[in-house]
């Protein structure tokens, strides 16, 4: 292996959670009159942390999401989490190999602690992260594409940044770990290569991960 720490995203690299999640955003901010198709919330939103989304709304319409938006949000993404949510296909069999190889993973997401925890939970995945292999963009000031998220998880997991590998699939999370400094895996199976462009490796299989990081 050449790497000392493998971090993975989380929505769309380990759960197959944005298309769930993107149904459910693009309905809300449409119910709230701000009409979003599925297809502009993968473009704008994907692999954001929430202030990104009331950032961007409030730049272009003037107008502020409501106090609780993210609650509301949340407790509907939670409840189709439960009914609809599946491990990204692979997924499992390349944490195995790290495992048995003794190479150190973990997870930085732009999601909360909350939402990490409910999507491990419902995908049986939380039997490999204990809380010491969990970040989130709420560990940190600022969320991706800023490298803060990464480079707290690399100190927080003893690697320097140089020896490490992200698996990413949006091209807010690209930018994150190339400014981040750390080797970056572009997994496509829902965001077209060109929108990766900046990772150095590519893949649609996430089952033939583990042999790329060799």
């Amino acid at each position: 292996m050449r790497y000392d720490l493998v971090i993975f995203d989380n929505d769309g690299v380990l759960v197959d959670s944005e298309p769930i999640s993107n149904r459910l955003l693009a309905a809300y901010l449409t119910e709230l009159g701000h009409p979003t198709t599925y297809e502009e919330s993968i473009r704008d939103y994907m692999g954001s942390a929430m202030h990104r989304i009331h950032d961007l709304i409030l730049e272009r319409t003037g107008q502020r999401l409501p106090a609780d938006f993210d609650e509301v949000f949340h407790r509907r993404v939670f409840a189709a989490f439960e009914r609809e949510l599946q491990p990204v296909a692979g997924v499992t069999g390349v944490l195995e190999k790290l495992a048995v190889d003794g190479v150190p993973y973990c997870v930085a997401s732009s999601g909360s602690h909350a939402r990490i925890r409910v999507g491990h939970r419902t995908t049986g995945l939380d039997r490999w992260f204990t809380e010491d292999r969990v970040f989130s963009s709420e560990d940190v000031g600022r969320g991706k594409p800023a490298p803060d998220l990464f480079l707290y998880a690399a100190e927080r997991m003893g690697v320097a940044p140089e020896r490490c590998a992200v698996v990413e699939d949006s091209p807010l999370g690209v930018q994150a770990a190339v400014a981040a400094g750390m080797d970056v895996y572009g997994f496509t199976a829902m965001t077209p290569a060109a929108r990766l462009a900046g990772a150095g490796h590519l893949f649609a299989d996430m089952g033939a991960l583990a042999d790329l990081l060799v």
